[in-house]
């Protein structure tokens, strides 16, 4: 294939190197005349482990050039991929100048071009810069349509500097971002010989994965320093820890918990955190991650109410599903039943429909605790699902009961509010899921 690489940094760089290496016809741009010279010679204008050798078979072959001209490049390409920076300004946000430039620069050459060109966001950008900036700069400036005249594809790296070709080569996975099919057959072509799933998504999608990723990255870094310090102050040694606490691939280095949702309950997460917290703040550890778990957690329940039910005006709600968690009868620290309870006090007209509860009740283990303390739970209790939502305007689904699954068909009418995801719709009409 023929590919413009826009910008020549470390992504850039690598990109260019590694497809000319396979034996694409690439073009390198940047507005370096040193960048530009040391490629044309066959030398990597970065210091990466074994760049300057990508570079120089490729240069070599002829299938890498540099330029500083971005309207050659392009006539003579099919794809460009944008790979430009996006530094932080002041206040944290991101500075889009360079990729905006870019993709104005991009859109003047197409005007003049009559080919179908496909243009490759590389470069970490935000969910929505494609939808509301650099796709309207390519049209207006070009006066071209998406889908039309030109593709537009979303495809973050996942490169780390020092090991970045091998990233390249040997990906977890790779990410296409497009709704235009004829750009993605081309991206399925051009990616064939890495070994890895390629992931066809929408382009905000594709978007956001790179920051999920970096963000989690940053997450386990702070988690595992945070434990690091409180075991140094306790005489252990943390990375024997960490090499236990990684051996467990079904709860702790796996999928499992990463389903966003509702809020964290139960008789374990709660009452451990804190205790770590405290334990840390006795040691005088400064660990914000660990302490802003359960200020995270709680403010996940008042958003419920805040951004989810009062604005639909109405003061009839069912919850469906009071425990943690499904087929279990545990109340402690469920975060359904602190939602309940703030529903109560802002007097909400409340239903709530729980069998299991109701069985352990009826069966003596939830007596005490429910004709006690939650004896305003008990009065809006019930194992009549019917009886529960007749009255309710709003169903809020509180765990994934298998009987929850088919709730749209039995109440079409209902406005339901999905804490769990159990439907794989998105949100739209009578339906709303809470992070999806």
């Amino acid at each position: 294939m023929r590919i413009s690489v826009v910008g020549l940094g470390y992504v850039g760089a690598v990109c260019s190197a590694c497809f000319a290496y396979e034996g694409h016809d690439v073009i390198g741009v940047d507005l370096d005349p040193v960048k530009i010279d040391l490629i044309n010679k066959g030398q990597s204008p970065i210091v990466e482990k074994d760049l300057d050798k990508y570079i120089k078979k490729s240069v070599e072959e002829k299938h890498l050039q540099a330029t500083t001209d971005l309207k050659f490049a392009i006539e003579n390409s099919d794809i460009t991929i944008i790979c430009v920076g996006t530094p932080s300004e002041i206040n944290g946000s991101l500075d889009l100048r360079y990729i905006e430039a870019a993709a104005e620069s991009i859109g003047e050459v197409l005007k003049e071009k009559s080919e179908y060109h496909i243009v490759s966001m590389r470069s970490t950008v935000l969910p929505g810069t494609a939808k509301n900036s650099v796709i309207p700069i390519i049209e207006k400036t070009s006066g071209k349509k998406l889908g039309q005249d030109f593709g537009y594809v979303s495809n973050p790296e996942f490169l780390r500097e020092s090991t970045a070709i091998a990233d390249f080569y040997h990906p977890a996975l790779t990410v296409v971002g497009t709704e235009d099919k004829q750009s993605i057959e081309i991206f399925k072509e051009l990616y064939s010989f890495i070994d890895a799933p390629l992931h066809e998504t929408n382009i905000e999608v594709a978007e956001m994965m790179k920051y999920a990723s970096n963000a989690w990255h940053a997450t386990k870094i702070t988690f595992a320093n945070e434990i690091g310090m409180i075991c140094k102050n306790v005489g252990i040694d943390s990375h024997k820890v960490m090499d236990i606490f990684c051996e467990d691939t079904k709860l702790n280095i796996s999928k499992y918990y990463m389903r966003p949702g509702f809020a964290f309950g139960g008789s374990c997460l709660p009452k451990d955190v804190r205790a770590i917290v405290h334990k840390a703040k006795s040691l005088d550890v400064t660990a914000p991650l660990l302490n802003s778990l359960m200020t995270s957690n709680h403010a996940q329940v008042r958003r419920i109410l805040e951004e989810f039910i009062r604005p639909l005006k109405t003061r009839k709600i069912a919850i469906l599903g009071l425990s943690f968690k499904a087929d279990t009868d545990d109340l402690r620290e469920s975060p359904v039943l602190e939602l309940a309870e703030m529903l109560i006090g802002k007097g909400y007209e409340l239903g709530i429909y729980d069998r299991n509860v109701v069985k352990a009740k009826e069966d003596g283990a939830n007596l005490a605790l429910l004709e006690g303390e939650l004896h305003h739970i008990n009065e809006r209790l019930s194992n009549n699902l019917q009886k529960v939502t007749e009255n309710a305007d709003i169903l809020v689904i509180g765990n994934t009961s298998e009987e929850f699954r088919d709730i749209e068909d039995k109440f079409p009418k209902k406005h339901i509010i999905d804490l769990m995801r159990i439907t794989k719709r998105e949100s739209g009409n009578n339906y709303e899921g809470i992070c999806w």
